[in-house]
């Protein structure tokens, strides 16, 4: 039986089953912040409300779980691009909004930068993934911010996002440090000059 015959055959999950689904990875994702990406699986069923057994039926193993977690994530920041482009006032204010949410990803991932730098064969694409999925979006988003004359033309999506990532680099480890408040200097620094 081929593969997409057999998910076509796979009856579609309940709605509490995917509830429970989407509750663990919040709480996956919360825990990984926190305690890392090697934390019980009993703290991450806790914050969720569920039992281990259901974390394991949904991701069998914790590699499956963390990169459940971080396409998850990807996949939101992915999708809020173009709907912030569409409910913002401007582009710009799309962009900073759309950063921000990007520097809360950036600051989960590096819970996950232990795993997603490991021997693991199965983490491997997970950098190409993301730079495939957020690379075109922040580009929009630049692109729109240009185009109506709020920043200045020319910017270069990989390296916003990377400047980005280099400013959150040291967000959980010193107490002084506002990643946040630097990250708002870079995105108002993109403002064209009159």
């Amino acid at each position: 039986m081929s593969e997409s015959r057999a998910a076509a055959e796979k009856p579609p999950r309940r709605a509490d089953a995917r509830r429970n689904a989407e509750n663990v990875l919040e709480a996956a994702a919360a825990v990984f912040v926190t305690s890392g990406v090697e934390a019980p699986i009993r703290e991450i069923a806790a914050r969720a409300g569920v039992g281990t057994a259901t974390i394991y039926r949904h991701y069998p193993t914790r590699a499956d779980l963390i990169l459940a977690v971080y396409r998850r994530q990807v996949e939101s920041l992915a999708e809020a691009g173009p709907a912030l482009l569409a409910a913002e006032p401007g582009p710009h204010q799309a962009l900073t909004k759309w950063i921000d949410r990007f520097v809360d990803f950036v600051i989960t991932k590096q819970g996950l930068a232990s795993v997603l730098q490991s021997d693991e064969s199965c983490y491997d694409p997970l950098h190409a993934y993301f730079l495939e999925r957020l690379g075109p979006v922040c580009t929009q988003l630049l692109d729109a911010a240009a185009a109506a004359g709020e920043i200045t033309p020319g910017q270069d999506a990989y390296e916003l996002m990377r400047g980005v990532g280099s400013l959150c680099a040291g967000a959980g480890t010193a107490t002084r440090y506002d990643a946040r408040h630097l990250v708002r200097l870079l995105v108002s620094g993109l403002r064209k000059l009159e």
